[in-house]
């Protein structure tokens, strides 16, 4: 996937001249993106995690783009074998050419049995032996990118936290002396705090993953310090794929908008166009919501046709719906969902909301629009989203982000989201982000002379000059058709309104009865 760089403030981090220290790539977009631009050059950083949290292949990665750039690089491995590294490679594509790779256990000395230590401690000698080596083959190569994996293992060595922290010391004296810029791992474990390297490093980065109780695991790192760097602050999501990690920064909002949002266009139905006071506001926020069945879906596709048949690019994510059933509706109401996606001016996206992440589905979006130039979002439905992701923290907040920043770039964003119940319930704090968008279409159904109805409002709208009336529809060939403003009923704020007038007022069945 493309990054799209995203940061926007830059009021993380400490401020210093651009110009001072060059940087180095990590080969990693996403992260650069988060370190303003990369590592600082011939600095001591540390990457922490949980084993499998994926500190190896983004070292990995970082040595790989030295390796691209013409920069010889140095992988120092305590706990893994050469040849395990090579499978790790080879798993993602790669290849370690260029890369100089220093298995510990192929040193000769550490592989003696402890018997011929007669004065000295069995590990003190190891540790002192592990660390010439590492020197001998830094003298050897010249390293520009060093990875130390892992220090756990230096750790148990040294015995005490004293001597850990003077070789890690004179570690760092060593490669700032060479020039070179050194990524040490470090396993993420219970320890005193007189262990911690923090105030050694010129930066850390924290690698997480959590299991879920159903689905995929989400996966998410921070920087935590970056000495003199503007970084992007706060928990970014990412994924491990065939080919490395993809890190997918987090909005941060205050950008000036690409170009102006002014206006309003046409929904595609002068009586659409009518109700919500001339018709969708560009770079609003619509969210479309009902009991299930009345049509939402159908309303957000004759949205995302209308804006299609202007020739504007349409974005639609299903996250409930299958993406055949969702064309087989479109055919049945004659509604030419295909002719546009054959034109390139609709996209249908399936997504499994149990195997992605809030930053995942946000890059996405991003992509859409940056690169695709996409001028309309449809999400449907914000239920499958948000239930997928009960586990997530601030998901509202992720959201507003969302809706914020394609509101500041004219992308008009529709949601659906269903109320509980047949006769739509309030959905839960849950679910209930209606707040957060500049539109809400309510549709619920009616009783009137024993027959169900279905009635559409417009109950918010961002011009505030919408129509107030509740009128009824049907759903017939091209999607909703509209009947006249209904003033005749009762019940209204109970959600289940009943009309009271004459029959003559409602509309008669459309062409083959659907309603």
């Amino acid at each position: 996937m493309q990054h799209i760089d995203i940061s926007t403030d830059g009021r993380s981090g400490k401020v210093v001249d651009s110009s001072a220290a060059p940087v180095l790539k990590t080969g990693i977009p996403g992260l650069d993106n988060i370190l303003g631009g990369g590592f600082p050059a011939q600095r001591l950083f540390l990457i922490e995690g949980e084993p499998g949290a994926g500190k190896t292949t983004l070292s990995m990665q970082f040595l790989l783009e030295g390796a691209a750039r013409g920069e010889q690089g140095l992988y120092v491995t305590l706990s893994e074998s050469a040849h395990e590294l090579e499978v790790v490679a080879r798993s993602h594509g790669w290849r370690l050419d260029g890369i100089s790779v220093l298995d510990m256990e192929s040193v000769p000395n550490l592989a003696e049995p402890e018997a011929q230590y007669t004065v000295f401690h069995p590990s003190e000698v190891e540790l002192q032996d592990s660390v010439t080596a590492v020197l001998a083959r830094a003298e050897e190569v010249k390293p520009v990118r060093v990875v130390l994996d892992s220090l756990t293992e230096m750790r148990l060595l040294a015995r005490d936290s004293l001597r850990f922290r003077r070789q890690v010391m004179a570690l760092k004296k060593f490669f700032a002396a060479q020039g070179a810029t050194v990524l040490m791992l470090d396993d993420v474990s219970p320890r005193d705090a007189e262990m911690q390297l923090h105030s050694l490093v010129h930066g850390v980065i924290q690698l997480e993953q959590t299991v879920l109780t159903h689905g995929a695991e989400r996966r998410r790192l921070r920087t935590t310090k970056l000495r003199g760097v503007r970084f992007h602050a706060g928990y970014h999501d990412f994924m491990i794929r065939t080919g490395g990690l993809e890190v997918f920064p987090r909005i941060r909002l205050g950008m000036t908008p690409s170009a102006s949002v002014a206006g309003v266009e046409s929904c595609g139905s002068s009586e659409l166009d009518a109700l919500l006071g001339g018709g969708l506001v560009r770079g609003a926020s619509i969210l479309v919501t009902g009991a299930p069945g009345t049509g939402k879906s159908v309303l957000t596709t004759q949205f995302a046709l209308a804006a299609a048949e202007r020739n504007h690019r349409t974005a639609v994510y299903l996250f409930d719906e299958r993406l055949g059933t969702f064309l087989e509706r479109a055919n049945g109401l004659g509604m030419p969902v295909e002719k546009h996606i054959q034109s390139g001016h609709l996209v249908l996206t399936q997504l499994e909301p149990t195997e992605i992440s809030p930053g995942e589905f946000t890059s996405r979006v991003l992509r859409n629009v940056h690169v695709d130039g996409v001028r309309m979002i449809v999400v449907d439905s914000l239920n499958g989203f948000t239930k997928a992701m009960e586990e997530e923290n601030d998901l509202a907040i992720k959201i507003h982000e969302l809706l914020s920043y394609l509101g500041g770039h004219g992308v008009t964003t529709l949601m659906t989201l269903a109320q509980r119940g047949i006769f739509g319930a309030p959905p839960d704090d849950a679910t209930d982000i209606s707040y957060l968008a500049d539109g809400v279409i309510l549709l619920r159904y009616f009783e009137a002379r024993g027959e169900v109805c279905r009635a559409i409002s417009a109950v918010k709208q961002r011009t505030e000059n919408h129509e107030r009336m509740i009128r009824e529809f049907r759903i017939a060939r091209g999607g909703f058709k509209l009947g006249e403003p209904l003033s005749e009923f009762q019940g209204v704020l109970t959600g289940v309104p009943t009309y009271t007038g004459g029959q003559a007022e409602l509309m008669k069945n459309v062409q083959s009865g659907n309603r």
